[in-house]
This record gives C-alpha cells, sequence and structure tokens, in this order.
C-alpha cells in the first residue's frame, strides 16, 4: 500500500518525482517481458492536520479537531470554546454563557452550523462536543460565510467522518455540588461506496444549584423611594431532561453526483423551583415583597433538516446546492406566590410565554479553476423565516399589557449574492478577494400594529498571506473587511416587557427597568484591519502575534431613562435600543502551542499551549474612562499543558482560563461591571487499549463567586446594584468505547 498525504489548501495530491523513472523502466520491460497480474495499489488521500488548515488557508481561519473537542470531556461546546484564543464566555463560570470573540458582546460573533447561520433562539451551550467533527474559527469575514460577524465567525460542523462498521459508547457521570450529571453517548456508521451513514445519540440529565444575592442600594427619586437599602438572596434547583440526535447520509449517486442529508434533533425539558427572600433596610415605600415561592417549567424543541447535492462537472469545476429547513418550538410557564413579612399573600403572578420558528434557506454555489492555483467561485443564497411569539402575564387575576396584545408576528427575509477569488500569485504570495451584497428585511405584526425594518449591506473582503521563502516556516497576514451587525427581532418591536421583579402598578428601578425595542434601529457597520505574524514549529506547533482593528457606526447601545409611559399610572424607568454613534475598538493577540522536547533536548513528552489577548476600546460620545463596548473585558488569558507518561498509558492536562474584573461605562449614567474570574480545569485519560479509555475530569476547581455590578448614576440619583453568584466545582468521568 502506497500512502500519499493530503497537503495543499486546493486539495493537489504530492506526486514523487522520483518514482518517474521508475515507471518509465517498468513500461520498457513490459515490452519484452510477458503479461502478468500485478499487485494492487492503494492511495489513501488524509486530511491536513489542525495546524496545517492553519497554515495553508489564505483567511486567517483556526481549526479545532476531536483532540480538542474531547480532551478534557467537557459536556458543552461552550466550555471547549473558553479554552481557544480570543473567546470569552459571560455568565457564571461552569454554566456556560453567551460567546464572545475578541471580548465583543452577543451579536458580534457569527455563529454557523455546517456553514448555515444558527436559527433563532438556538443555544450553542446546548450542543454535546460528540456531536461534533471540529470547530472553524475565523478571524475576519469570507464572503461565502457572511459577513455578520465583525468580531469574527464561528463555524461548527457536525460529525461526518465515515468509518466503516464503526460504533462507538460513551459512559458519563458528572458530580456538581453534590449532584448527579449523568449522561451517553451512542455513536454508529456502516456503508459501501455507494451509501454510507453515521448517527448520533447523545442523552443527558443536568441538577443544578442557583445561589445568588443581590443588594441593591443608593438613592432613587421615584415615588418617594429615597436612600434604598435592599438585599434580595434566590436560591433555584433546576433539573433538566435533554437528547440529542445528529447524522449524516452520503449518496453516491453517479461518477459526477452526490448526496448528502444531515439531520439534527433536539428535545429538552426543565423544571425549576425556586425561593426569593428580600430584605428592606432603607426606603420609605414598602418592598414589594418579604419572600416568594416561584415554579418555572420549559419545553424545547429543534428539528433541523439540512441537504447538500454535488455535481461536479470537470476536475475542480464543482456545483454546490444546498436546502435547510428547520423548525423551533419553546414554550415555558412561570408561577410566582409573594408573600410579606407577616406569612400573608402579598401576590400571585403567572407568566405564559411560546416562541415558534419556521425556517427555509436555499443556496447555490459554482466553484472552478481558472489556472493552476487560482480558484474563482460566485453563489447565491435566500432565507425565509417566520417567527410567532404568544405571551401574557396575569398578576392577582388581571392580565398585564393587555391592550399590547398577547401575540407578535414577525417574517424575516434574507437575500444575498458574492464571489470570491482565491489565487496563489507565487510559491510566497496567495490572496483571497471578495465581495458580498446581503439584504434583510425584518416584518412585525402586533396589536393591528406594524413594523418595517430594511437594510442592505456591500462587502468588500480582501485577505493575503506573504510567505518568506518557499522552505520558511514564517509567514504574514493581511485582511481589510467590511462587515456589519444587524439588529434582533426583540430590539425592533416597540412592544413593551415589564421588569420581573416589580408589579406592573408599583414602581420599577433604574437597575431593574421595563423594556421595549425600537423599529427605527439602523445595523451597525464596520470596517476591519487583521495583522497577523505566524510561525510553524517543525513537530507541529506554533507561535504567533495578531492584532486587529474594527472601527463601527451606528453603535447599538441599551439606553435607560424615566419616562411617561401608557400602560402605568406612575413614571417608569424604561430601556430602548438606540443608535448612539461611533466606536472603535483594537487588541493584540499571542499565542503559542508547542512540544516542550522543541525547546529542551531530552525533556518528558509534555505539549505546551498558552494565549492571551489584550482590548483597547473608545466610544465617541460617553465620557471616560471605561467608555468601552458593552461588557468587553481589557484581558483575556489561557495557559494548559498535556503530558504524555512514558512508561503509562495515561496522559494529564490542566488549563487555566482568566479574564480580569472590569467595568465598562455604557452611556453617561449607566455602568456595568464585572469581577475576576479565574477557571482552573484538569483532565486525565488512560488508555486500556486502542479500543478502550477512561477520562476522569474536574472543572472549575477554584469555584470563586461570581459579581457583576449594575449601575445609574446622573445629577439626581445614583443607584447599584450588586449581584453574588455561587460557583461550583464539577467532577466527572467518562467511559469511552469503539466496536
Amino acid at each position: 500500500m502506497i500512502e500519499i498525504p493530503f497537503l495543499s489548501r486546493q486539495g493537489r495530491w504530492l506526486v514523487l518525482l522520483p518514482l518517474l523513472p521508475i515507471a518509465a523502466n517498468a513500461a520498457d520491460s513490459a515490452k519484452a517481458a510477458p503479461p502478468q497480474s500485478l499487485d494492487q495499489v492503494v492511495v489513501i488521500g488524509n486530511r491536513n492536520s489542525d495546524t496545517d488548515e492553519r497554515r495553508y488557508s489564505t483567511a486567517a481561519k483556526m481549526v479545532f479537531g476531536r483532540d480538542e473537542l474531547s480532551r478534557y470531556g467537557d459536556t458543552s461546546v461552550a466550555d471547549v470554546l473558553k479554552r481557544l484564543p480570543g473567546i470569552t464566555l459571560s455568565g457564571t463560570p461552569g454554566r456556560g454563557g453567551d460567546i464572545r470573540m475578541r471580548g465583543l458582546g452577543n451579536g458580534y460573533t457569527l455563529i454557523l452550523i455546517n456553514g448555515e447561520p444558527a436559527p433563532r433562539g438556538f443555544a450553542i451551550d446546548s450542543l454535546t462536543p460528540e456531536q461534533i467533527e471540529r470547530i472553524e474559527i475565523m478571524r475576519a469575514p469570507v464572503a461565502e460565510f457572511g459577513a455578520r460577524g465583525i468580531a469574527g465567525t464561528i463555524n461548527i460542523v457536525l460529525r461526518e467522518k465515515f468509518v466503516k462498521k464503526d460504533s462507538e459508547l460513551r459512559l458519563s457521570a458528572g458530580l456538581e455540588n453534590g449532584k448527579l450529571q449523568p449522561s451517553l453517548h451512542v455513536g454508529k456508521s456502516d456503508g459501501d461506496a455507494d451509501f454510507n451513514y453515521n448517527i448520533h445519540v447523545s442523552p443527558g440529565r443536568r441538577n443544578q444549584e442557583t445561589d445568588g444575592t443581590t443588594v441593591t442600594r443608593g438613592v432613587a427619586p421615584v415615588s418617594g423611594i429615597a436612600d434604598l437599602l435592599q438585599t434580595q438572596h434566590d436560591d433555584s434547583w433546576t433539573s433538566s431532561d435533554n437528547v440529542h440526535v445528529s447524522g449524516r447520509l452520503n449518496w453516491k449517486l453517479g461518477p459526477a453526483d452526490t448526496l448528502a442529508i444531515n439531520p439534527f434533533a433536539m428535545l429538552a425539558q426543565s423544571d425549576t423551583l425556586g425561593r426569593s427572600h428580600l430584605e428592606q433596610s432603607l426606603g420609605t415605600a414598602l418592598p414589594p415583597f418579604a419572600d416568594a415561592d416561584w415554579h418555572t417549567r420549559s419545553n424545547t424543541s429543534l428539528l433541523r433538516l439540512m441537504g447538500n447535492a454535488r455535481h461536479t462537472f470537470s476536475p475542480g469545476s464543482i456545483l454546490d446546492t444546498r436546502v435547510n429547513a428547520g423548525f423551533a418550538d419553546s414554550d415555558s410557564k412561570l408561577w410566582r406566590h409573594q408573600y410579606d413579612s407577616a406569612g400573608n399573600s402579598a401576590g400571585i403572578s403567572s407568566t405564559d410565554d411560546r416562541i415558534r420558528d419556521d425556517n427555509l434557506s436555499l443556496a447555490a454555489k459554482h466553484s472552478m479553476p481558472l489556472a493552476p492555483g487560482h480558484n474563482f467561485a460566485y453563489g447565491i443564497e435566500a432565507e425565509q423565516g417566520e417567527r410567532r411569539e404568544t405571551g401574557h402575564t396575569v398578576e392577582n387575576g388581571v392580565q398585564q399589557l393587555s391592550a399590547y396584545g398577547a401575540t407578535i408576528k414577525a417574517n424575516t427575509r434574507r437575500l444575498a449574492g458574492y464571489a470570491q477569488d482565491e489565487w496563489d500569485i507565487s510559491p510566497l504570495w496567495s490572496t483571497y478577494a471578495g465581495l458580498r451584497w446581503e439584504s434583510v428585511r425584518i416584518h412585525s405584526d402586533w396589536q393591528q400594529q406594524s413594523a418595517d425594518t430594511r437594510s442592505g449591506v456591500l462587502s468588500p473582503l480582501l485577505h493575503s498571506v506573504w510567505r518568506f521563502s518557499e522552505e520558511s516556516r514564517d509567514q504574514i497576514r493581511l485582511g481589510v473587511t467590511r462587515s456589519y451587525k444587524a439588529p434582533t427581532l426583540g430590539q425592533l418591536v416597540p412592544k413593551p416587557t415589564l421588569a420581573a421583579a416589580y408589579p406592573s402598578s408599583g414602581p420599577n428601578t433604574s437597575t431593574s427597568p421595563d423594556s421595549a425595542g425600537n423599529p427605527l434601529l439602523k445595523p451597525e457597520l464596520a470596517w476591519g484591519l487583521d495583522l497577523a505574524y505566524e510561525h510553524y514549529l517543525p513537530a507541529g506547533g506554533m507561535l504567533g502575534a495578531s492584532a486587529f482593528w474594527r472601527s463601527i457606526d451606528d453603535l447599538i447601545r441599551n439606553v435607560t431613562s424615566l419616562q411617561t409611559v401608557s400602560y402605568s399610572s406612575y413614571q417608569r424607568w424604561l430601556t430602548t435600543a438606540q443608535n448612539v454613534g461611533r466606536a472603535r475598538t483594537a487588541g493584540i493577540e499571542l499565542e503559542a502551542k508547542f512540544r516542550l522536547s522543541e525547546l529542551v533536548a531530552e525533556a518528558p513528552p509534555v505539549d505546551l499551549r498558552a494565549n492571551l489577548s489584550r482590548f483597547l476600546t473608545h466610544v465617541d460620545g460617553v465620557p471616560g474612562p471605561d467608555n468601552r463596548l458593552d461588557q468587553q473585558p481589557k484581558l483575556t488569558a489561557n495557559a494548559g499543558f498535556d503530558w504524555r507518561l512514558r512508561r503509562l498509558p495515561l496522559t494529564v492536562g490542566a488549563n487555566l482560563n482568566w479574564t480580569p474584573a472590569y467595568t465598562v461605562r455604557q452611556t453617561n449614567s449607566q455602568y456595568f461591571s464585572q469581577g475576576n474570574k479565574k477557571q482552573v480545569d484538569l483532565y486525565g485519560l488512560w488508555k486500556f487499549d486502542p479500543n478502550r479509555q477512561l477520562r476522569i475530569s474536574a472543572a472549575n476547581l477554584l469555584h470563586g463567586d461570581y459579581q457583576t455590578d449594575s449601575r445609574y448614576a446622573d445629577a439626581t440619583s445614583d443607584q447599584t446594584a450588586v449581584t453574588t453568584t455561587r460557583t461550583y466545582w464539577n467532577l466527572a468521568a467518562r467511559l469511552e468505547i469503539k466496536f
């Protein structure tokens, strides 16, 4: 058997020239010798390593495959992502959260599933690492995937590897704060030359406790409240069950045609029981309650079917057509009973919300070679989405905001077209040029009122790589891009939503305001510049340093103010999204991963990795200091190692993730602060044989308290709400078996 590695970006085979004379001699001998049978020769193409994928990509792309995804035995994709360069998570350590690239908040990072935008309402944390083949991180947009990621793009590729008659079983048991977290994963693949498939099923259960305290203090001149001091303690217990099913079915329809179908389904159900206790030391108005019991129940179902048909006209000339249909349904209910200090009923409320999303998208892409090392592609996309939201809140038998209706209908239409040209101009210089046009229209109806929002963006995109020599392991990257961030449906629909902490007839606060959308919002537009230096080591490691800059116009911010509203006889604090002007952000990102033996001869087999990101921001129109983009930290860092012991079939590793405390001044009067976040994770992997291994992991070992502050301060009031939440370490064991 002769194995030829699959090395280049365009997928060219490496042909060994010394074999040509041998082949010529064999041909001459064949003329004189009688015919004879020949042994079969099998040529195998192997996918590039993750590091090679990055090295040979013209656009700045990082690839993380199965080894990275399974190393720490994580139960969620978010836990994997937090250790990757330039990525941070909002929220409580150990509990996932919004994914942020380069520190930029929710909406600045484009999340894709198999190259398609993730459906609305889809939580990436609901995916398990076992369902994923690899994660691709692009620090700057490319035309094919879209220009909606100002911070960058994360493409999650579901399991696609086909191994004939391969089965795998993973049994996991986690322990968090004494509560069991069991899960199971079963995978199966089989087939032949004309048809093959793989299927993965992952059921699991989580039992979690949340314990937090919020202290609100200050002066809030609303309805006579002054010198306010309140302490609220919340404790809740959540039990959730979920099951994920994903797969891939591949047909070879002929010499030039293939068809692939990727089904994905998720079912989840959760119940939460909670208690709240409120003490008020200062304040002239009575607190809304002293104690409260509450219960929430939610059910979520998601079904997505992705189909891809490929026709090959000639070598390199390929037409890809894709169809993506999705359905999502979410139903949540809340029951709450409040009591005064004497134990008498102080109010009963219930909330019932349901969201249904339907989505259909079509896309076609034609790629063709123009010359050796020169490829051109163009494509079109169309997407139609429909959302229906139904919800109402009843307090003491009276439906709140009944004049605004209970149902919101919204339709989204998206059209896009693009062209991209990737050209190896010389062995040292490669370029990528792309142009993408995208138009989005959102139409919403509620209570016989409607709102229309239209936006269109033309995005030129340019990437380039310069290598110092053909043998050099050093290269420089440059990217100049145009990207945008569209407002969400919730930011556009003007229907008000009441602050959950207070009854509608009473006062709310500047740190717990009502909210309403703004149909006049415009998308944020950004110019971007990316520059990077990369050095690749002989044993597969790399050292990198990169810098980025973004200039954002029509920045969207949530602005809170005291307003006279139609739904209450009191003035109420209300927050709405507004375009507030321009912002600029820049940063430096350092990264290293290598084997210790590359620095110290005869060193033990230890792999080291570290990354550090420093972010700078300035928002025009907001006075400093700390006039940063919303919830963007100043710094984030990771450091870790993997040690494969020589005398034992054991690998151990550790990782430290750190985001120091920071404060953001959101507007002239609003501030947000987050406390110091440190997370330490450990793992050990014992391989019994090639088909059986046991993984032990411990996450969030420091389990420090997580603190956030929300402050509103102007000439007449200064109020701060400080929330402190306990975090917990998690111990897990996973047995992995292949058949």
